[in-house]
């Protein structure tokens, strides 16, 4: 490279970090983009998109075991393994290629290093010493392990490794029962795997209001997972090529002999070895602290994405990224990001997605609420798609009408929360939802019919 200085070099080249960067050259910032392994990031790499084609494959066998339910009468299939974790990283590697077309279609520098800051504007990357007014640190975060239980890729694994696993195991432990957990044990237990699941506080998928969270587990169940909750986690053993792992449910002990077991326990912030201290920049249990426009406290360092904190979503750091660059710009538009209408989703079967507050956090900060509900099983759609299962849950301020919060468990709900996402953004209050006309037949139906259930007028049910 000629050139060693810069308007704006981004660390990290995730999908907050390259959608900066690529938003940063849109308003005429000359960008650079420093990435120590491979564009995309963990979620493009080895994270959201590789572990959807998994969950796509799951999903297509599920369809083929009950092809009879449909009229198709499916007499021999085989599960190819090797096939589907394949064609999990040939999609991860196709959109990564499209990650380096975009940022060389828009002109943003790119070096493949490991990056350190020597102080406020300036970076060395390999042997290259870089500089810029505006750093912004994008690096993302790791599995966090448990101390006794270190991941060796063969009989304790992270979320990297069940991703290209060597071969099927026949039974498995997840520790952690959040979005990452619950999608691997769903995918697993498809193929067939003896699957359970600790979790250490009272309900699986914490994040999520307690109704939903209740009708994910008794499906997970019945479809042969294993659930412990308030789960302490005791010895770990190792005998005959399996672990033997003892965990406590504050009943009792349970000694569960597995052939893996993959720790979903949540994740570290990158903030090691990248020269924060030479700079002075605040850390706080493995994350960057700054504030709603990403700024640090120190001027011109900048920080996005999932080594800034919760929630560690993709689509979070993308905006949040959009948010710095624009304010870096001045831009009269450009508004400071805040977490309260990000949706979340998990892609389990059946999916789960939420937005805002839950039933209890809604009470809990006072609110006098409305709650309108609506099941799968009486919707059309969902019929004719064979998936009666699930639940639209709506939650609105009776005082003002407000969409405080919406909760969905069933088929496609990642897709419909979106719908709810925008209602949020635009401030829209029950009334409009109400008066907004919906497709049939279509799944969507249902979130207009949970609407009007909060105001005791639904038609269906």
């Amino acid at each position: 490279m000629a050139k060693n200085t810069y308007d704006v070099i981004i660390i990290g080249g995730g999908p907050g970090g390259y959608v900066t960067a690529i938003r940063a050259a849109q308003l005429g910032f000359d960008t650079c983009l420093i990435e120590r392994e491979h564009l995309g990031g963990i979620c493009l790499n080895w994270g959201c998109i590789p572990t959807k084609a998994m969950l796509r494959s799951a999903e297509i066998l599920d369809v083929i075991k009950h092809g009879g339910h449909y009229g198709i009468d499916i007499k021999d299939y085989a599960i190819n393994f090797d096939r589907m974790i394949a064609r999990s990283r040939d999609v991860a590697g196709r959109l990564n290629k499209g990650v380096g077309f975009l940022l060389k279609k828009n002109k943003v520098d790119v070096v493949m290093a490991e990056a350190t800051l020597l102080a406020p504007g300036q970076i060395q990357a390999n042997d290259m010493i870089l500089k810029a007014n505006h750093i912004i640190i994008a690096t993302g975060a790791r599995a966090r392990e448990l101390p006794n239980l270190r991941a060796d890729g063969d009989k304790v694994w992270t979320y990297k490794h069940a991703l290209s696993p060597k071969k099927l195991p026949t039974s498995l432990l997840v520790i952690g029962s959040g979005a990452i957990g619950m999608e691997f044990a769903s995918f697993y237990n498809a193929l067939g795997v003896d699957v359970t699941v600790a979790e250490i506080m009272p309900q699986i998928l914490p994040a999520e209001d307690k109704e939903i969270a209740e009708m994910a587990q008794k499906s997970f169940i019945k479809q042969g997972i294993k659930i412990i909750t308030n789960a302490t986690l005791g010895d770990f053993k190792q005998k005959n090529n399996q672990t033997t792992v003892t965990i406590n449910d504050q009943k009792k002990d349970h000694h569960i002999a597995v052939d893996v077991v993959l720790s979903a326990i949540g994740i570290v912030g990158n903030v090691d070895n990248i020269g924060l201290e030479n700079c002075g920049v605040h850390i706080e249990k493995t994350h960057i602290i700054c504030d709603e426009w990403g700024q640090t406290n120190i001027k011109g360092i900048y920080a996005i994405g999932d080594v800034a904190g919760a929630p560690w979503l993709a689509h979070k750091a993308e905006h949040e990224g959009v948010a710095c660059i624009e304010k870096i710009a001045n831009l009269d538009t450009a508004k400071p990001f805040h977490t309260d209408n990000i949706p979340g989703c998990t892609y389990t079967h059946p999916q789960i997605a939420s937005i805002g507050l839950s039933e209890a956090q809604a009470s809990e900060q006072g609110y006098d609420i409305k709650v309108g509900r609506f099941p799968y099983a009486g919707n059309g759609k969902a019929l004719a798609m064979g998936y009666d299962e699930g639940l639209i849950k709506t939650i609105f301020d009776r005082k003002t009408g407000a969409l405080l919060g919406a909760h969905m468990i069933g088929a496609d709900v990642t897709e419909l929360i979106q719908g709810y996402a925008i209602a949020r953004t635009l401030e829209t209050t029950e009334a409009e939802l109400c008066h907004t006309v919906f497709p049939h037949p279509t799944l969507s139906e249902m979130m207009h019919e949970s609407v009007l259930d909060a105001n005791d007028r639904a038609i269906h049910i």
